[in-house]
């Protein structure tokens, strides 16, 4: 720490002479030598980059079942290395274990690649990250501790089950498509994570990390229902995974998952997530004998997020709440400039529309401040 710093905090009265010599003191016992280290990180960096250009230049010379061997043999040591030093790194140093389940993550995640290059093999996609997440995504959820893994997980999950319900049209036509209904549940399937991670936060020191999977699913819900919400204001919806059975089977899940969420815990920040992902699902349904209707779309999406806004209010979401007010004016602007778009053809029209603008975005600013919850994270 800077002794201008010190000096000043001195000066201000925040601190006295004594606590300002502890501190020096405390910074200069925990110190750490940055540009040696980062010497050895320029180092193995280039020792790395030096491998990969010796094995990439010689990449075709390399049989393919040997390429697998090595590839496989890394899996396999770093999943040791984990399950041996891994709880002992994670205490000491977190990130470093978070970095380390990472690469193991994508170190998987390439190898099925690798795999299909190497046997040139042409299966749908969901399929080797379906058996990825059977494999790593258990070591992942058990181990992790930050956005890094959460994110790897949700993510994967994700797009295995938007994958998985538009593989058969890509790989066996249209007549061997499955149900939309049937569908529409495997791409709400990652909504359910929000009452594991509530349910998990009171039952493992990593609450943290479980919180994370909870928001992440609580994101998935909210993201699906605005672009529905959107997309009704679009087009008629009448056929596909937009049709009426699609839409009662994602309300029906998303009501399960906010009741188990509201269930497992009593908080208000719990009972806000369950009350946000329960609209998400009526949303969806009201949005089928809305949609084709402009004006009833844009009503729908902003209604969803004045529903966010009041949960953030409930509990304590100060950034959820000034994003929402945020996307209710954002939609308030586009919606006047789809209703008057004959206006905006006039100079006069376009100062209204100028008017309009900057007095939903000053109405939105002394919302946002006024109203906003105070500062720090809910719990």
């Amino acid at each position: 720490m800077g002794v201008r710093k010190l000096n000043g905090w001195i000066e201000a009265g925040l601190i006295d002479a004594a606590t300002a010599e502890r501190i020096r003191a405390h910074e200069a016992q925990h110190a750490r030598p940055l540009a040696l280290w980062a010497a050895f990180g320029i180092g193995a960096l280039a020792i790395g980059l030096g491998v990969i250009s010796v094995i990439a230049a010689n990449w075709e010379d390399v049989p393919g079942q040997v390429r697998l061997a090595i590839h496989l043999a890394l899996i396999g040591a770093l999943a040791g290395f984990i399950l041996l030093r891994g709880e002992r790194i994670g205490h000491d140093q977190p990130w470093a274990a978070e970095v380390t389940l990472f690469l193991l993550g994508v170190l998987g995640l390439a190898f099925f690649g690798h795999l299909g290059q190497v046997y040139q093999t042409g299966s749908p996609l969901w399929q080797p990250l379906a058996v990825w997440l059977v494999l790593f995504a258990p070591l992942m959820l058990s181990r992790g501790q930050s956005w890094l893994l959460a994110v790897l997980v949700m993510g994967v999950l994700v797009y295995a089950c938007w994958d998985y319900a538009f593989a058969y049209d890509r790989y066996f036509g249209a007549d061997q498509q499955l149900p939309d209904s049937w569908l529409a549940l495997v791409t709400a399937v990652p909504v359910l994570a929000a009452p594991l991670g509530a349910w998990m936060r009171g039952r493992s020191p990593r609450e943290v990390f479980w919180k994370r999977i909870e928001q992440l699913a609580f994101v998935y819900a909210v993201g699906g229902a605005s672009l529905v919400a959107i997309a009704a204001g679009i087009e008629k919806f009448d056929e596909n995974m937009m049709a009426l059975d699609a839409q009662t089977v994602r309300t029906v899940l998303a009501l399960a998952a906010a009741a188990l969420v509201y269930l497992t815990r009593r908080n208000p920040s719990d009972e806000a997530s369950a009350a946000v992902i329960a609209g998400t699902g009526i949303v969806c349904l009201i949005a089928y004998p809305l949609s084709g209707e402009e004006l009833a779309g844009g009503l729908l999406l902003m209604a969803l997020w004045f529903g966010i806004a009041a949960a953030a209010l409930h509990a304590g979401w100060r950034g959820v709440f000034q994003a929402s007010v945020a996307v209710v004016a954002l939609r308030l602007i586009v919606l006047s400039f789809e209703l008057a778009s004959d206006l905006l053809t006039s100079g006069f029209g376009l100062i209204l529309a100028g008017l309009l603008i900057l007095g939903i975005a000053w109405a939105a600013l002394r919302i946002s401040r006024q109203y906003a919850p105070a500062s720090g994270e809910a719990k």
